[in-house]
């Protein structure tokens, strides 16, 4: 039998990656991402965070054609193609799918004040009754803003997108969105089970600019003549998956069902669990969105807990605290001798704007409890990475009271999860066994579009070959200590929250 592969794309706002699956062994057989060096984000004022969708198709051809090469892969041998991409941005294209402006990406914050003002005006049952959260910052907010301040653009509009779903349009010529997108872009009515007519009435939104939906996993569309010339694809390849960034890592770590957590410690954190019934958090600390496996017979949402100061403090520490030169593995070398809870010394790791789990507010990063006769260097390293751990559990008691049982978390071997420090002192506060795997977001990517074009018959067997790389269970001998620190490290957040 011929090989098979499977194409998966992942927008970034830094990068667009393409890999290529085998199959038949789950075995990645290339990857590339570009560009190499960051991508711009346009940022005209300040908070504003835009990017040109065609540089995502620029980058996502020139992924494409590295891999192709790389690989020695024929188009004919790819059997289905899957999207992952940066959720909540803003595509607005016309009649002719051309995009009329730059995107409102997902840290542009312009529109909070219509997410606000929608939440005040139509009510916060309302809201979180049918949406499961506030309009906040997302997609539908960026639309208002587009719409009352660039009316000449708006007027111009025939369908609003999400990145992946731009990605989508031009390999197939054809504009469909998924009830996962529509439920990050505050589009979705989860009590009716269809379009949240309320607020697009509220907004002035006509129905029409919404694009025709399609299952997650189905034949969403094919690629068209026009991309196949452009892209070395053969035409009528099926696109079968896409999915926002965040479900796809949880999907890439084979998390499907209520109970289990997938997590991501870059520049920022991110703690994502799957529940089984309808249920938010009242003040909105963490999101509720449809997971990749919804419908509407099975209710499988995604609660989103995002945490914006994780690696970037470490990397900060690094730069500015650390000694000169120094690696991070050398950083962890370096806090061997410092004990569980850094000898009193607690840091407050929220230094990179408003954090949602403390209701939008913006506190700064802090450091307390120093003493010049005892704390050095290595432990302000420690405390930092406890501070981090420890606003990952802040946020997870807020999940737990939603009903989700943390026991285990699922997690790539990639950034924070790199420090034997950071994993086992949250296994250690948590009590939740982590295990630690190969794969990222364009090969999940890759993998769903084979469940969505049926060559695997569910996600186990689509993720039967998901490489196990280590287990940290939690260190029940220093569990007290552990949870001291944290007791300590939560009643100062909460003075500081209070002043």
């Amino acid at each position: 039998m011929a090989n098979r592969y499977l194409l998966g794309f992942d927008v970034g706002s830094s990068s667009v990656k393409a890999s290529l699956v085998n199959a038949d062994t789950g075995k990645c057989a290339a990857t590339a991402f570009y560009p190499e060096s960051e991508a711009p984000i346009i940022a005209v004022k300040a908070g504003w965070a835009e990017q040109d969708p065609q540089m995502w198709w620029d980058n996502a051809k020139l992924s494409l054609k590295k891999i192709m090469a790389e690989s020695g892969v024929t188009a004919d041998e790819i059997a289905a193609i899957g999207i992952s991409y940066q959720m909540h941005g803003l595509v607005c294209v016309d009649k002719d799918y051309k995009a009329l402006r730059p995107s409102i990406i997902w840290c542009d914050s312009r529109a909070v004040p219509y997410g606000e003002r929608a939440f005040v005006d139509l009510g916060a049952e309302r809201c979180l009754g049918h949406l499961l959260n506030s309009p906040g910052n997302f997609t539908a907010a960026k639309l208002a803003w587009v719409r009352e301040n660039e009316p000449h653009i708006y007027e111009r509009i025939h369908k609003i997108m999400l990145p992946g779903d731009y990605l989508a349009l031009r390999l197939s010529g054809q504009a469909n969105t998924t009830v996962s997108g529509l439920s990050e872009g505050m589009f979705w009515d989860f009590r009716e089970g269809r379009v949240a007519d309320f607020l697009m009435d509220y907004y002035g939104f006509d129905s029409s600019l919404i694009s025709d939906i399609v299952p997650t996993f189905s034949i969403q569309s094919r690629v068209s003549a026009a991309a196949a010339a452009e892209t070395g694809l053969k035409e009528g390849t099926p696109i079968t998956y896409r999915a926002g960034d965040q479900p796809n890592n949880a999907l890439s770590l084979n998390v499907f069902n209520p109970g289990e957590i997938a997590s991501t410690a870059g520049t920022s954190g991110v703690v994502y669990g799957v529940l089984g019934d309808v249920n938010y958090d009242p003040k909105s600390r963490v999101n509720t969105f449809a997971h990749v496996n919804h419908t509407a017979e099975q209710t499988r949402l995604g609660v989103l807990l995002c945490i914006n100061g994780t690696g970037i403090l470490n990397a900060w520490v690094r730069r500015t605290v650390a000694p000169e030169g120094i690696s991070y593995a050398d950083m962890n070398d370096l806090t061997v001798s410092v004990p569980i809870g850094s000898e009193g010394i607690t840091v407050i790791p929220f230094g990179n704007g408003a954090e949602r789990v403390l209701e939008n507010r913006e506190i700064g990063c802090s450091v307390s409890g120093i003493n010049f006769n005892k704390h050095g260097k290595a432990h302000i390293v420690r405390a930092a990475q406890e501070g981090i751990v420890f606003s990952f559990c802040y946020g997870m008691e807020v999940m737990q009271q939603m009903g989700m049982d943390i026991r285990k978390i699922h997690a790539g071997r990639a950034n924070m999860f790199l420090s034997p420090l950071f994993r086992d002192t949250l296994a250690g506060v948590s009590g939740a066994t982590i295990e630690l795997y190969d794969t990222d977001g364009s090969v999940g990517a890759a993998k769903g579009a084979g469940i969505g074009a049926g060559i695997y018959k569910d996600n186990n067997e689509a993720f039967a070959t998901l490489d196990k790389l280590q287990v940290i269970e939690p260190d029940e001998a220093h569990r007290n200590e552990y949870l001291e620190a944290y007791a300590r490290w939560k009643e100062t957040l909460e003075k500081q929250i209070k002043q």
